[in-house]
């Protein structure tokens, strides 16, 4: 893996308060700000990941997947259909 330098510029009460995480967590500041970094960058690739998934879906497909589950099994409690 490469690795590059950057200068990253921190509010000071920011950076303090990273110090205080990183030194509790045991770990080095730098990968604290690593891990957060990659952190941010999964959320945000989960919410375009289901943002295109959810324009390709097909409601009417789904339901009726939901409309088989289950067939020939007896209802048990908890089971009802919601209005």
């Amino acid at each position: 893996m490469r690795k590059s330098n950057f200068a990253l510029r921190l509010q000071p009460s920011l950076l303090d308060e990273a110090r205080k995480v990183a030194e509790a967590e045991g770990v080095a500041l730098n990968q604290l700000i690593n891990v957060a970094v990659a952190e941010k960058l999964s959320a945000l690739r989960t919410e375009s990941y289901f943002q295109e998934r959810a324009a390709r879906a097909d409601p009417s497909k789904a339901l009726g997947i939901l409309d088989r589950a289950g067939k020939g099994n007896p209802a048990v409690k908890g089971d009802e259909r919601l209005p």
